[in-house]
């Protein structure tokens, strides 16, 4: 619990010394996930391709061929829930008609 503690007050510590707002680290986190994205769906696409070259290049072996299927399997996979999860997303801000990008803070006061 101590070692958490710690860990907790050195990383909210520039949040409170420079008084940044509930929004300011929304945004922040925003804009990470958002840069993180594009290299996540990059890196399950390096997988798929990986799992298709040792399926080609140990074609005489069985087990290798069988270890390349499985990785081209889980690529494909991870690149069907990530696409869809970003389909849904998209679904679901057209349907309720959200349009801004800017978090939704409750409680904020809009003038």
């Amino acid at each position: 619990m101590k070692p958490f503690l710690v860990i907790a007050a050195l990383v909210l510590t520039p949040v409170l010394a420079y008084a940044q707002t509930l929004k300011s680290v929304l945004d922040t986190f925003s804009t990470l996930i958002n840069a993180a994205i594009p290299v996540v769906i990059a890196l399950a696409v390096l997988y798929f391709f990986w799992g298709l070259a040792q399926y080609i290049l140990n074609s005489a072996d069985e087990e290798k061929k069988q270890e390349g299927r499985t990785i081209m399997i889980y690529g494909v996979i991870a690149l069907f829930v990530m696409v869809s999860v970003f389909g849904l997303i998209r679904l679901l801000q057209e349907t309720f008609n959200v349009k801004n990008q800017n978090p939704i803070i409750p409680g904020e006061i809009r003038r």
